[in-house]
């Protein structure tokens, strides 16, 4: 007879084989790349005629055609144009692709239809540049009113030496720049939530303890001191900034700086990855899957996209970011998300090195229409959290405060490079309630710690058929506690 621990050993094979993957879901498809191509992407877009526009850190701009069919093989690459400077930025409008590249927004236009540009027009070069490695600007898709943003980087990631480095701007239709926001350190990428909202990524560096997701409220302060010489330039946003208080915490130099708005969500260094990017939103009315109006958030050196999903609470931005795909070929920095429900992401080990191996890609990812058992979202209540699933939980497994397990901490504000989690919680997680219809639990937290981020780990959860969740961390940014 077979024995007892043969039977149990056996089981417990059967069910990791069965397990789900991430492939099974979203599988990544690298776009064919013809060996005389460098593709180190930079910035992606997409047109209303199933087009896709990749630019590159080397200046150039590929135009892709026949991506969107059921076999990425047939995508075909051209040259669209070349001799720009480190492309982090493309928006599509009317016929034309507004490049931003590191001196200037440019607009691009083939007019004789031959698939090469013919006019390039300076629509706005509004900022200076010292020739620092460092002096990235990354630029957005045309936002609700019609104007494109543009993130700038400090200068050798400390300084600001030259106009507006640190800052974000706003180009409107006449080419008219506007300086919106400072504090920005080192930016990644740009996008806009399904409100309309602008949000960019900055990486972990000083008065930055780790990399994060911001919210660009016109008028507010980042959080890094070091571009807010520019006033003297400008009082389009009121006045300068008190400088931050060194080896601080964000929650206490709030009710010190008005202006001060925290990072919506922590990306948390070491954990989710160290380089976040591009930052795109689902408003594909269920073509990519569940997860409608969610953010998607690009990383460099893990090679992967984090999945967000915001709230606002007392008139702040805080919200969860829960891993989503990772394998890509090389570091995302750009991606694009098109109404069919393609995703293309694509990027460059060039500088930092990543984990995806290739010296750079461009990789489909597509949904194949099979949903994943996966936390949907995270909302915070006055004395806990609320999860929201994918599918039906099991009442036995996710009413049981057991299948959890919480941390929380924080980091120092201050001007060293990065730094360690700090003032670390354990919260008691005293009760699980799930919803009748097992879409939802309700978790009891002692103590919530306005300012950590709460980590949760749902690893004994199980579907009502029997699946462990696809990602069983959440990291959500506790920025403002809801009123009881």
């Amino acid at each position: 007879m077979r024995s007892f621990l043969s039977t149990l050993l056996l089981t417990a094979g059967a069910a990791c084989a069965a397990d789900p993957r991430e492939s099974d879901y979203y599988p990544i498809q690298p776009l064919p790349n013809p060996s005389q191509h460098v593709l180190e992407i930079g910035a992606l877009t997409h047109t209303p005629d199933g087009r896709i526009f990749a630019a590159t850190r080397r200046g150039d701009v590929f135009q892709v055609s026949d991506a969107l069919g059921p076999d990425i093989a047939t995508a075909k690459l051209s040259r669209y144009a070349s001799g720009l400077h480190e492309c982090l930025g493309l928006a599509w409008k009317a016929g034309s692709l507004y490049v931003t590249q590191r001196p200037e927004i440019t607009r691009l236009v083939d007019e004789d239809n031959d698939g090469r540009a013919d006019l390039f027009e300076t629509v706005s070069d509004g900022w200076g540049i010292t020739g620092d490695y460092h002096e990235y600007a990354f630029g957005s898709e045309f936002d609700r009113h019609g104007d494109l943003w543009v993130a700038l980087c400090l200068t050798g990631s400390f300084s600001s030496q030259t106009d507006y480095r640190g800052w974000a701007l706003r180009v409107t239709a006449d080419g008219k720049t506007i300086p919106t926001v400072c504090g920005l350190r080192s930016p990644g990428g740009i996008g806009f939530n399904a409100s309309g909202d602008a949000f960019y990524t900055d990486n972990q560096g000083p008065w930055n303890g780790s990399s994060s997701l911001k919210w660009l409220k016109p008028g507010s302060f980042a959080g890094h001191p070091g571009g807010n010489d520019w006033f003297k330039l400008t009082n389009a946003i009121g006045s300068r900034p008190p400088e931050p208080n060194d080896q601080s915490r964000m929650v206490k130099e709030r009710e010190r700086v008005p202006t001060l708005i925290p990072p919506a969500v922590m990306l948390p260094h070491a954990r989710i990855g160290q380089s976040p990017t591009a930052i795109i939103c689902d408003t594909t009315g269920g073509k990519f899957g569940p997860f409608q109006n969610q953010l998607f958030v690009g990383e460099q050196c893990y090679s992967n996209i984090t999945r967000v999903s915001l709230e606002m609470v007392n008139g702040i931005y805080q919200g969860v970011a829960i891993p989503f795909v990772e394998g890509f070929g090389s570091g995302i920095i750009g991606m694009t998300l098109t109404p069919e429900g393609k995703m293309f992401a694509g990027g460059s080990d060039r500088g930092w090195g990543s984990r995806g191996g290739k010296p750079f890609n461009l990789d489909r990812l597509v949904w194949t229409g099979k949903t994943p058992f996966e936390i949907l979202d995270m909302k915070a209540t006055p004395d806990g959290f609320v999860l929201s699933f994918t599918a039906p939980v099991s009442h036995e497994t996710a009413g049981n405060p057991a299948s959890y397990a919480m941390e929380a901490w924080t980091w120092a504000y201050r001007a060293e490079y990065g730094g360690p989690e700090v003032d670390q919680v354990t919260p008691k997680i005293t009760a699980a309630q799930p919803a009748p219809d097992g879409l939802s639990v309700k978790l009891i937290i002692s103590p919530l710690t306005k300012g950590h981020v709460h980590y949760l780990k749902s690893a004994g959860v199980r579907s009502s058929t029997g699946l462990p969740l696809l990602h069983q961390d959440a990291y959500y940014t506790l920025n403002e506690i809801p009123a009881a």
